[in-house]
């Protein structure tokens, strides 16, 4: 009896193992599953405000809001007590959620063709794309930094727009604020919340 359910435990674990083959996400249909996402929200009907809040609604399932935000605060992150680290937290991602959604909303029709995949290590695949070149502006190049650890669930942890990587940017904007201030990290919080405020 014993040995038969040892024998059916396998069984059940081989069937989940290849369960989670079939519904794991590779990282460039990922990205275009994203980004078709994304076209499909700036080119429909909807109002500005409309399309705000669905961008919005596709940045919190897929991109790593938390990852980013902590990278971004760099080494000022470990002066940080548990609480001030989740009040920037909670900051930060009020913050990424309007500046990016604000930003994209302006664009209309955007076309970007996925190209190739490279996977760096179990953690990370570089994702290559071109958003599609238009009379009024060129190609442009867009690598897209995929934290894959949970195959089930990509998430976006950065962009590398023409070989400039967006969160490398920013975190150095972070630091400028912060060192500016005599290392104080409440003036980054406040100048985060005061771009979350403006009308």
């Amino acid at each position: 009896m014993f040995k038969k359910l040892i024998i059916f435990n396998i069984y059940i674990l081989l069937i989940l193992s290849q369960i989670t083959k079939v519904y794991s996400i590779e990282a460039d249909v990922f990205v275009q599953s994203t980004v078709n996402r994304a076209a499909e929200t700036l080119g429909g009907n909807l109002s500005k405000d409309e399309r705000i809040e669905e961008l919005k609604k596709i940045a919190i399932e897929t991109v790593d809001i938390t990852g980013i935000g902590f990278y971004s605060l760099g080494k000022h992150r470990k002066s940080l007590s548990d609480e001030k680290k989740s009040e920037y937290q909670k900051v930060f991602r009020e913050y990424f959620l309007k500046s990016f959604s604000s930003r994209l909303a302006e664009y209309s029709n955007p076309v970007i063709e996925v190209n190739s995949k490279e996977k760096i290590n179990e953690n990370y695949t570089i994702v290559s794309s071109i958003l599609v070149a238009t009379e009024k502006r060129p190609e442009i190049k867009i690598d897209w930094r995929i934290y894959t650890k949970n195959k089930d669930k990509p998430l976006i942890r950065d962009l590398i727009i023409e070989g400039l990587s967006l969160a490398r940017t920013q975190k150095e904007e972070f630091n400028s604020i912060i060192q500016n201030s005599n290392g104080d990290v409440n003036a980054l919080l406040e100048s985060l919340r005061n771009f979350s405020n403006k009308t």
